[in-house]
């Protein structure tokens, strides 16, 4: 059964106070909070079984090697690809949808292409497109929103044309906590040759995934927001995109020999790793999702299911507060501005006073923040160990806040 007081006695950091006040950390959206066990597994490492990973002889070397390389193998089953080459290792999303910008779509796109975006996209899925649009003339195609914050499938589709060569989605928005229909849009866009690439960042640490059943080309996440360490991510790469690739960047392990006048590629996915790696990283990384599916993806989203539905309840009560995103099965993500309030930053420093530490801004997501005609919001984004004893603290904290700047 999903007990989650003991799933918090799990995180440390979660017993502090701040301001005086208990913790309630609700900025998952932007960086989630450590498990003892993810601690434990980096410090282990650090002290006792630190080495540079591949093509080392000694002891040391081969347990970091076999440590850091068992995490592929976790990752493929994560996401149920069908095999662990699929698994490209790098520092997050931001490297992943870059590394596809370059190693697949520059390599395939041509001046008047079109990528078509949703207006929810993060920034780390919007920039790589804009260098392709500046560099080589590539056209980016935007699909809203309703008012509600859904996207509907069909306007992706609908935006299709024998110009289109990628459509790069968000699973996940993580502003308005909007799920996407990506599987319609894969199939549509896989039966035209259209490459895919998904945005898994918010969503792959609320749900299950599964992108074989997904059809998408590319699924990116990132590790720091999987309760594990910063700078740790993967990619999943469709063997037959990855075949079509060309190196992201140069250097050690992904190459077999270098001459003065050639140079020789390993195989993927190392041909797509190159340098010495996040290994510790990594092998937190890999501890983290032992420690998700220890409790089970099904699990977690009811239980941030039934987070949301209780928020959405309190919420209902203060008419003063005005939420972006209104779909019933989003995640337990809640942009909100208080109506006649100073900045979402002045109303984030009052929370942070009672020890609700939520985020406050644009989220690195301008176009959608234009689209919606709003400057900046706070965000209030939960996680495996939030209560609904929290939501309520929050809420407390909410009606101070409006208190002070009505």
């Amino acid at each position: 059964m999903f007990d989650v007081q003991k799933i918090r006695a799990d995180f440390p950091i979660l017993s502090r106070e701040v301001n005086g006040k208990p913790l309630v950390y609700f900025d998952n959206g932007a960086s989630a909070q450590k498990p003892q066990v993810v601690i434990d597994a980096i410090s282990n490492a650090y002290a006792h079984e630190y080495a540079n990973v591949h093509r080392g002889l000694h002891t040391l070397s081969n347990i970091a090697t076999d440590n850091y390389e068992a995490v592929r193998a976790k990752i493929a089953n994560f996401l149920n690809a069908s095999d662990e080459e699929e698994i490209v290792f790098n520092s997050g999303t931001t490297e992943g949808i870059n590394m596809v910008a370059y190693g697949w779509a520059m390599a395939h796109l041509r001046e008047g292409d079109e990528v078509i975006l949703s207006v929810m996209e993060h920034h780390a899925n919007i920039v790589p497109w804009h260098f392709l649009r500046e560099r080589m003339g590539v056209v980016i195609k935007w699909v809203d929103t309703d008012s509600t914050g859904a996207l509907d499938p069909a306007r992706v589709i609908d935006a299709i044309t024998p110009r289109t060569k990628l459509v790069a989605i968000t699973h996940m928005s993580n502003v308005l906590g909007t799920v996407v229909d990506v599987k319609t849009i894969c199939a549509e866009a896989r039966s035209r040759g259209i490459c895919t690439v998904i945005d898994g960042s918010q969503a792959a640490v609320h749900m299950p995934v599964d992108v074989q059943d997904m059809g998408c080309d590319f699924y990116a996440i990132t590790g720091h927001k999987l309760y594990g360490p910063s700078g740790s991510g993967a990619i999943f790469c469709r063997r037959e995109r990855m075949e079509e690739m060309r190196p992201f960047i140069g250097g050690g392990d992904m190459i077999r020999e270098v001459t003065k006048d050639t140079v020789t590629y390993n195989d993927p996915p190392m041909k797509f790793e190159a340098g010495t790696p996040g290994i510790v990283q990594m092998i937190g990384l890999g501890v983290a999702i032992d420690y998700m599916q220890g409790i089970g993806m099904q699990a977690i989203k009811a239980h941030e299911d039934d987070l949301r539905d209780y928020a959405v309840q309190k919420l209902g009560g203060l008419n003063w507060v005005q939420v972006q995103g209104t779909t019933p099965t989003k995640g337990a993500i809640f942009s909100f501005t208080i109506d006649g309030a100073a900045h979402a930053h002045d109303i984030s420093t009052i929370l942070d006073k009672r020890g609700v530490a939520v985020r406050a801004g644009q989220h690195c997501c301008g176009p959608l923040m234009a689209h919606i005609g709003i400057n900046a919001t706070c965000r209030a984004s939960m996680g495996v160990y939030n209560t609904k004893s929290e939501i309520d603290t929050w809420i407390d904290a909410l009606e101070l806040a409006h208190d002070l700047f009505a």
